[in-house]
């Protein structure tokens, strides 16, 4: 078999129909859950611009905790796409508890973190009654985070067999009971009490622990499923696998979790502008949120193709699965870019009416234009070393790109030099940008390096002929 016949125009469409099969699940569930923050903050924009300030403080208080159970879990994915693609059945099954018992205890001594985060708002010179909103909005949140864990767990472990669908039905039917949950308990209507922020963290937390019920509910009946399921019986923590786990996912998850916690950081100095500035900064953030839930979908289904591929030993299916991948997030990438950059006054409208929010958001939603199309690349290199199980490169070149130059050049730009909320905003967007191009360029080094290292498709086609 020649590199022509492994990458015809046939052979391409297949795969771009195989990753459709997976992402388009994912797309469907992620724009559910990212859709859930946009909601969040356009209903508390019509409240009050104070109230928008505390859920912009608050959420990018939790979100960083929610990532790190995230993204240690997202290992599962990644384990069971190369143990699917190598027909290992039995470990499939047993990772499933052991995965369970990992997520419970994360859910449980890392929520704590967020009811108590107290101590890191006094540092941040809020109004009095900002802080306390983001206080009360931010507990109610962490009542739903032990949720998030159980629900990855068994989401990753079906999107690593490349089914999607049970995340899918549970981020959407989550996604449309939070609107009423928020109509209900930020504005005080059906008998519910008015609370604003807190109404908003309680319908959060709600609609996390009814999302767990859904998903569980579909595992169990879904037959396409069954036979990559284990007994359900009591199951002892079993260390040898959950050590598999943890030694890929902890980077994974410490990168996710640095990696927003830098921008959660970030948004938190932005709030010492004021209000206005962190209200800006927060729609910006949600349009940014927008785009990378496509790219997110497109990744995530390009790396469990990879993973399968990787599995079997197929060196052409890695290679296909990366050309129709890269080329599908590049395709987003510019469109989102030209998006921005023409219609970034039209945006800001469906967010606020406020005067002096909407001249600082349409500065900041064109900067956030540049930031995403470099962030595409790193997106894309992120999750190909990801389906290598390669998770510890990328949480060093995060690091590296976002604490030791986002950070520092963000505090200078964004606080040292800047003389307006408008100027102190978009310094600290200056520096995410300069971050993420080093980012994706120190990935993209390494992701060079590991497919140098994959056997060359003809000594690939020959080997499985003797085979």
């Amino acid at each position: 078999m020649t590199q022509a016949t492994l990458f015809t125009w046939a052979s391409l469409r297949e795969e771009l129909k195989n990753l459709s099969v997976i992402a388009v699940p994912l797309l469907v569930a992620q724009s559910a859950q990212m859709g859930t923050g946009v909601v969040d903050t356009i209903m508390a924009a019509r409240y009050g611009e104070q109230d928008l300030a505390a859920i912009a403080v608050g959420f990018n208080i939790w979100l960083p905790i929610y990532l790190l159970i995230l993204g240690t879990i997202f290992a599962t994915a990644t384990i069971v796409a190369q143990d699917f693609g190598a027909g290992r059945i039995q470990k499939i099954r047993d990772s499933l508890p052991q995965s369970l018992w990992l997520a419970v205890f994360l859910g449980l001594i890392l929520s704590p973190a967020a009811w108590f985060s107290g101590p890191i708002m006094d540092v941040l010179g809020l109004e009095t009654t900002t802080k306390v909103l983001a206080l009360e909005y931010t507990q109610m949140v962490a009542l739903g985070l032990p949720a998030t864990g159980i629900f990855q767990a068994l989401r990753y472990h079906t999107q690593g067999l490349g089914v999607t669908q049970p995340f899918a039905v549970a981020a959407a039917i989550g996604f449309l009971l939070n609107i009423p949950l928020n109509y209900a308990f930020i504005f005080g209507h059906w008998g519910a009490p008015e609370l604003g922020a807190k109404g908003c963290g309680i319908a959060t937390a709600i609609s996390m622990w009814l999302s767990v019920v859904i998903m569980v509910g579909y595992v169990v009946l879904s037959k396409r499923i069954r036979h990559y399921l284990p007994a359900w019986t009591p199951v002892a923590p079993n260390w040898s696998i959950i050590r598999e786990i943890l030694s890929i996912g902890m980077p994974m998850g410490l990168t996710f979790f640095l990696e927003v916690g830098v921008f959660s950081l970030i948004a938190l100095l932005v709030a010492t502008w004021g209000d206005t500035a962190i209200a800006a900064h927060q729609i910006a953030f949600n349009i940014w949120d927008l785009f990378y839930i496509p790219m997110l979908a497109i990744g995530t289904a390009m790396s469990t193709r990879m993973g399968h591929a990787i599995g079997a030993g197929r060196t052409e299916g890695v290679h296909r699965a990366l050309i129709v991948g890269a080329t599908a997030a590049a395709v987003v990438g510019v469109a989102t870019t030209g998006l921005l950059l023409s219609f970034p006054e039209a945006i800001i409208t469906l967010y606020t009416d406020s005067d002096e929010i909407r001249p600082v958001a349409t500065r900041l939603i064109k900067l956030a234009a540049f930031f995403i199309l470099l962030d595409a690349a790193q997106i894309v290199g992120s999750f190909i070393l990801r389906a290598f199980k390669e998770t510890k490169y990328p949480f060093v070149a995060m690091v590296i790109s976002y604490w030791f130059i986002s950070l520092p050049l963000g505090w200078i730009l964004g606080l040292e030099l800047a003389s307006t909320p408008s100027d102190g905003a978009a310094g600290f967007w200056y520096a995410t940008i300069t971050g993420i191009a080093v980012c994706a360029g120190l990935i993209a080094l390494r992701v060079r390096v590991l497919l140098r290292g994959l056997p060359g498709e003809e000594h690939a086609a020959s080997s499985s002929s003797r085979a």
